[in-house]
């Protein structure tokens, strides 16, 4: 037992040393964007469904660009969606701004969100499309920073970093804080070992033509990581994806234990059909809980327990103080036990079960990544 615990923490201090490095990469190459006046034009579509957490806060932010030429499209399912009266009542406060409500009906298939980006896309006047979940914020220089990565370049398809804002609860807390350094630092060495072949969900912006290419969303619509998808087929097309330097904010909400344990399973099932051989490789990225037990098993070997304690209080600071510039990272560092232990828990969970919850509907899912509707 001593001797596979060693192995795992040996093989997760490489990888701790890998996630400090990329991290410093990132920012080594982070460019100076210059916003200009004369950039594509922007079609923003976002998929809404009930009052998310400050729901008309996020989205305000949209409204509220100084870019020279986008426009939002909101897609609901039922005209009575309380999300449909949010956004009527931005458009009304903002009247200048090109935006459009659309009303998708019940989805012919298990992935609602790619149905109601596909009925926007077909509506969309620009080129250049956004998609963006419900619970980002960004700051007003988003859409011309994200204009100035695509201006010139062979980039077809860039997909944004984002920093967790957890609600008042721990759970969420601990969340957001495995998120803006566990799971970021895990995007960030694959970026420096093989560059960028897949995407993030919250906020992805691609070309139209990549999209038509790969076959637009009716082929991405029997996955339950869309986005991973998305980014895998551009990268296979030959098109370039790119981690966006514009870092988003991404409002978690505050959730119960039970709520955040589904949200958490359903991702650890989706990403180990997603991509197996990664998923198994991801018991080398959180090696402090093993040097706990090892320490446990063995007091001697309490050197080894310090020495990974650094190590991830180090990974954790360099991602999310250096990269996100993160207040919770800052501040509840010391979390970070707790959240590497319910980290391992979920991932150990991951590999049982073939049914999720999302949204209150239970899906079952295929090896293969794809979902339906569970008998």
């Amino acid at each position: 037992m001593s001797g596979l615990l060693l192995v795992l923490i040996a093989g997760g201090l490489v990888y701790l040393v890998l996630t400090i490095v990329a991290a410093a990469r990132y920012k080594a190459v982070m460019p100076v964007l210059i916003p200009g006046s004369d950039g594509p034009g922007i079609s923003v579509l976002k998929p809404l469904a009930g009052l998310d957490l400050d729901l008309e806060a996020n989205l305000r932010t949209f409204f509220e660009q100084s870019y020279w030429q986008f426009e939002l499209l909101f897609a609901v399912r039922h005209e009575a969606d309380p999300a449909a009266g949010v956004v009527r009542g931005l458009q009304t406060q903002y009247p200048a701004i090109p935006t459009r409500l659309v009303v998708t009906g019940e989805p012919p298939y298990a992935n609602a969100k790619v149905y109601s980006l596909d009925l926007m896309k077909a509506q969309a006047q620009h080129d250049l499309l956004v998609m963006s979940d419900s619970d980002i914020r960004v700051t007003p220089d988003f859409l011309a920073t994200i204009a100035a990565e695509f201006r010139g370049s062979a980039v077809g398809l860039a997909t944004c970093p984002y920093r967790a804002v957890p609600g008042r609860g721990i759970w969420s807390t601990l969340e957001a804080l495995g998120m803006n350094t566990h799971f970021l630092g895990g995007v960030l060495v694959a970026r420096m070992l093989e560059g960028m072949k897949f995407a993030l969900g919250p906020t992805i912006a691609a070309q139209r033509q990549v999209l038509d290419r790969m076959g637009g969303f009716d082929r991405l619509k029997d996955y339950l990581a869309e986005d991973f998808v998305m980014g895998s087929f551009a990268a296979e097309m030959g098109y370039g994806v790119v981690l966006s330097f514009y870092r988003i904010e991404h409002h978690i909400g505050s959730q119960s234990f039970q709520a955040n344990w589904r949200h958490r399973i359903r991702w650890a099932r989706s990403t180990r059909r997603s991509r197996p051989k990664g998923y198994l490789g991801e018991v080398f990225t959180n090696p402090l809980p093993f040097a706990v037990m090892l320490a446990a098993i063995e007091p001697a070997w309490w050197p080894a327990l310090l020495l990974t304690a650094c190590m991830r209080l180090w990974s954790a600071l360099a991602i999310g103080a250096g990269v996100l510039d993160d207040p919770l990272t800052k501040s509840r560092w010391w979390l970070l036990p707790v959240q590497d232990f319910m980290t391992l828990i979920v991932w150990i969970g991951g590999f049982f079960g073939n049914h999720i919850v999302w949204r209150g509907r239970k899906y079952y899912l295929r090896p293969d990544g794809r979902f339906e509707p569970a008998p």
